[in-house]
């Protein structure tokens, strides 16, 4: 497992720690999810004056009317990405790259796609300054997924959408492939799973959530 330790004070542990433990208290039973939470600097995904808040288990904004989501709506994709032990992902909306940071020393490698350029640009950065090398992460519509990769194992979408772009159902891998995806509009959505076997695919409605709207085009 990749650490990310390295010269952290006793207090942000502290920190990591009490986070991890709201989460086990919320439900997240994932050790392996808990731990890359726990070594995972999330100060360095937010601005430097929301630092200080960084291990609330609470969404921060981070510019371009974006947020980091919530750690535990992170804890919970991500046990629903990996709980089938997938080798490639592709993640749908970068944002500050701390999602594919947390996915980074759960699965073989990452694709993720930003639309907006600035945010793409600076999640690159936070990749190169992690070590993280199995990340590989492009500015284009993510609805439109990333074909010249595809299939994937898993595709996981960190935006809202009331309809689930038919192209991301298709990229996914035919023998059991998993689209985790919020669905709905600004004031109702519901975190779902599609499963594809073939070519029917099955879907399962979760939990309500909260996400910005999943956007076509590149900014």
């Amino acid at each position: 497992m990749i650490a990310f330790t390295r010269g952290i004070g006793m207090t942000s542990q502290r920190t990591r720690d009490r986070l991890v433990a709201r989460l086990r208290e919320e439900g997240i039973s994932n050790e392996a999810v808990l731990d890359v939470i726990r070594n995972t600097p999330r100060h360095l995904f937010v601005d430097e004056a929301l630092a200080s808040r960084a291990y609330e288990d609470t969404a921060l904004p981070i510019g371009y009317n974006q947020t980091i989501s919530q750690p535990y709506i992170v804890a919970v994709m991500t046990d629903l990405v990996v709980r089938d032990h997938p080798q490639k992902v592709l993640e749908i909306g970068t944002g500050s790259g701390y999602q594919a940071a947390i996915l980074a020393p759960l699965v073989s490698r990452i694709y993720t796609v930003e639309r907006i350029k600035p945010l793409a640009v600076q999640a690159r950065q936070r990749f190169r300054k992690l070590g993280l090398r199995n990340i590989r992460a492009s500015h284009s519509d993510g609805t439109e997924g990333l074909p010249d990769f595809a299939p994937y194992d898993a595709i996981i979408t960190t935006a809202a959408t009331e309809l689930i772009p038919q192209a991301l159902m298709e990229q996914l891998s035919p023998g059991g492939g998993r689209l985790i995806i919020p669905v709905g509009g600004r004031d109702r959505q519901t975190l779902t799973v599609v499963t594809r076997h073939g070519d029917s695919y099955e879907q399962e409605d979760l939990d309500p959530v909260i996400f910005v709207p999943l956007l076509t085009g590149q900014a």
